[in-house]
């Protein structure tokens, strides 16, 4: 069995509060390469905070959180958040374009904490964009885009680093049912070429694409 890419071991996240908030209860996960797995959960179930943890936005308060075979807790937050830029590509419900930046230039600035040399920026956002099946749009902005297309730009512009993993967050929240179906087919896409995938959703036709669905209850996964 290949190493994970990802590997929470009894991992907890308490918030300081009176009395303490426990927002994660001893997870274990484990998601190897190529895998396509889905969070799901209500509205206040831990969703969030397992998100913020497996992005290397938040550090456990308990546990051992590894990705790529790296111990998160022995990195300086500098560390860390190289880690985060070059291992990790973010895709949200909010598409967070720039509006008066080209599309190309929106996927460029995906590299800026990967550590990837400026020559050579440009031709890998053409080829992200290309991947995502963007290649015409390459000089509009986001305005003239359509949700679905504004969405795929988001994805090229995670995909650029050529992450380890793509961390999805509701990725289809603000989308129609048919544009829902295209992005959801580029993500099988996406997993079919190798790329490891979680996302995180409330909805269950997303999370019925994943080869493998896992419930969040109380900070708890089942």
């Amino acid at each position: 069995m290949p190493d994970p890419v990802v590997e929470l071991t009894d991992v907890w996240r308490t918030y300081d509060t009176e009395p303490p908030v426990h927002a994660l209860r001893g997870v274990h996960l484990r998601v190897c390469p190529g895998e396509h797995v889905a969070v799901v959960g209500p509205s206040g179930s831990g969703k969030s905070t397992l998100l913020n943890v497996l992005g290397c936005l938040d550090r456990p308060t308990e546990g051992t959180y590894r990705l790529d075979g790296v111990d998160t807790a022995t990195l300086s937050d500098r560390q860390l958040a190289t880690l985060r830029g070059r291992r990790i590509g973010f895709v949200f419900q909010a598409f967070h374009l720039l509006a008066h930046r080209t599309v190309a230039e929106n996927v460029m600035l995906g590299e800026l904490y990967t550590g990837l040399p400026r020559a050579g920026r440009r031709q890998r956002a053409l080829d992200a964009l290309e991947r995502v099946g963007l290649a015409h749009r390459v000089d509009f902005v986001p305005t003239r885009l359509s949700g679905g297309e504004r969405q795929r730009v988001a994805i090229a512009r995670a995909l650029v680093g050529e992450p380890s993993l793509l961390l999805a967050d509701e990725p289809t929240g603000n989308l129609d049912t048919r544009t829902t179906d295209s992005i959801l087919a580029l993500v099988d896409k996406l997993r079919d070429e190798g790329l490891t995938v979680i996302v995180i959703t409330h909805d269950a036709h997303v999370s019925e694409h994943a080869r493998r669905v896992v419930q969040i209850v109380d900070g708890e996964l089942r």
